[in-house]
């Protein structure tokens, strides 16, 4: 078979047309319950109110969008499910007999039992932002409720493999039993990073959503590329599907959030977002390839970034890595005289950007190379960081102080 004849059958337009419609499930269902929720939480008085700090909107603005999203992605899961249970009868069967046996391993390797436990999971993670948007609870309980959810995803079968991703180039042999504790940590660890670098993010109206929007595409392009080229076809339908999923979900809920937002996503909704990058990254080590899953990294570069920013900010000024301020990438570049439309539109560039570098690198070019790629460019932005005085905003400020002074 000629490449043109091969692109032409099993191309990237060839296999969103049989899966197109996961996603637009998940997009009118996001449309249409995210009004509905942004009602039910003015009804009940579930909003964010504005502070001289962190909430500089001027009026109360209602929660629950993430409940909106959760639900939309979920739908569009299901209708992959349904789609699956349709199309693939031997495989559900194998699926049938294996939980009638209580078969965890043979469970395992069937995209239906991951399907199942990333729903189960998504919607654990949901729950605890829920209550956090609620109730404001302790960061130590977030967590516990991230690790949770990093639980059943290990139980579905997804990040089992994170140890020989991370490791694997050693060329060493692990124990069977080296590799399951050491991926269940790793799962863990990423969970609760993605999680909480995606609710850092979502500090603008439009930004977390829009940026996550085309992490999701970043993926989904990534996911394509394997299913028409790769050979792993196990797990490359689940992967396009869930991006799918997400990226509808997100798209029907920002119509509501761009500036001037009537409705945020809460820390329900940017929670899932973060376990949505979590879980990808962790299906794109599903073989065991360092390639994919750096690549995956790369794509949600942006808000690694700003999430390594701060934590870097804080520890330099001796304060509480949890501790809220207004020192993030997009906060700062905002009191330097940028508008929000004009902050939230050169994120998606951005983010658009680390996409195409992450896909185009991990496909054209070897690891080893890529690896070197990767890295001059995380430290090229490191250095306009520091030279931008990006590290140490509070200096900067001082410095001002004394030249108008």
């Amino acid at each position: 078979m000629s490449p043109e004849v091969f692109i032409q059958k099993y191309g990237f337009f060839q296999l969103l047309e049989k899966y197109w419609y996961f996603g637009l499930v998940a997009f009118v269902v996001s449309l249409i319950l995210t009004p509905v929720a942004r009602s039910f939480a003015y009804k009940f008085r579930i909003v964010d109110k504005p502070d001289d700090l962190l909430k500089p909107h001027c009026r109360p603005v209602a929660y629950l969008g993430g409940i909106g999203i959760a639900i939309g992605l979920l739908a569009g899961l299901a209708d992959y499910g349904v789609y699956f249970w349709r199309s693939t009868p031997d495989k559900v069967e194998y699926f049938k007999n294996s939980l009638m046996h209580l078969d965890i391993a043979a469970l395992q390797t069937s995209r239906l039992w991951m399907l199942i436990m990333i729903a189960v999971a998504c919607i654990i993670i949901t729950l605890v932002g829920l209550v956090d948007d609620i109730r404001n609870i302790t960061p130590r309980a977030k967590i516990f409720g991230q690790m949770l959810a990093a639980g059943f995803l290990l139980l579905g079968g997804v990040g089992l493999k994170l140890f020989l991703t991370l490791f694997g180039l050693c060329g060493c042999c692990f124990p069977a039993w080296l590799v399951v504790v050491g991926s269940c940590i790793i799962c863990m660890v990423l969970v609760i990073c993605t999680c909480n670098a995606t609710n850092l993010l979502d500090g603008l109206d439009g930004l977390c959503g829009g940026v996550t929007a085309i992490i999701a595409l970043g993926f989904l392009c990534l996911a394509t590329w394997l299913a028409t080229w790769g050979r792993f076809p196990a797990t490359d339908e689940l992967r396009i599907a869930i991006t799918l999923a997400m990226a509808g979900a997100i798209l029907g809920f920002l119509p509501y959030n761009i500036p001037p937002a009537s409705i945020f996503m809460g820390d329900a909704g940017s929670m899932l977002l973060g376990f949505f990058v979590a879980v990808m990254i962790s299906l794109f080590s599903s073989e065991g390839l360092a390639r994919w899953a750096m690549a995956a990294c790369v794509v949600y570069a942006l808000p690694i970034l700003d999430t390594s920013l701060a934590v870097v900010r804080r520890v330099i000024a001796g304060r509480k890595i949890f501790e809220g301020d207004r020192g993030h990438l997009y906060d700062q570049l905002v009191d330097r005289g940028m508008s929000v439309k004009k902050v939230v539109l050169l994120f998606y560039v951005l983010s658009v950007l680390a996409a195409v570098i992450g896909n185009v690198v991990a496909i054209k070019i070897r690891f080893r190379y890529a690896l070197v790629i990767y890295s001059l460019l995380f430290l090229t932005v490191w250095v306009v960081f520091v030279y931008k005085g990006m590290v140490n905003p509070d200096e900067k400020r001082k410095d001002a102080k004394k030249d108008i002074a």
